[in-house]
């Protein structure tokens, strides 16, 4: 299998702003987000499908998953932390995190977000 845009990013070949690491997971902001502070949590293992992760690995990534809705939401202040498994665009399963304060919040179309905004989102939720 040839390596997903977020192996390469995990690997440090491609440039992120990195919320959270560990030995099995990794978790950066999504440069197209649907609001501001849009975090993507990846497994380190390159899986296409989320349900086809090993126990072990399906166990960290919805362990850092929680971890980080709970420093999201007391850190921007919102009603929930919305998640979204999609998979159609990067063969890599991963978990969308999105701030929100009302349902339409989380179906917004994508933006690219500002290097600052990006900065700032940074500084905010980096564990």
């Amino acid at each position: 299998m040839k390596d997903s845009i977020f192996t390469k990013i995990i690997r440090g070949e491609v440039p992120c702003y990195k919320i959270y690491e560990d030995e099995r997971t990794f978790a950066f902001l999504d440069i197209r987000a649907v609001q501001p502070g849009h975090v993507l949590v990846v497994p380190k293992a390159q899986v296409d499908h989320l349900e086809d992760l090993e126990g072990d690995d399906y166990s960290a990534l919805m362990a850092t998953v929680k971890k980080l809705m709970l420093h999201m939401r007391d850190e921007l202040q919102v009603e929930r932390i919305s998640l979204r498994v999609e998979g159609f665009e990067v063969p890599h399963a991963h978990v969308h995190l999105i701030p929100t304060n009302s349902i339409g919040d989380s179906i917004s179309e994508p933006y690219e977000v500002s290097d600052d905004e990006l900065r700032d989102m940074h500084e905010r939720l980096m564990f």
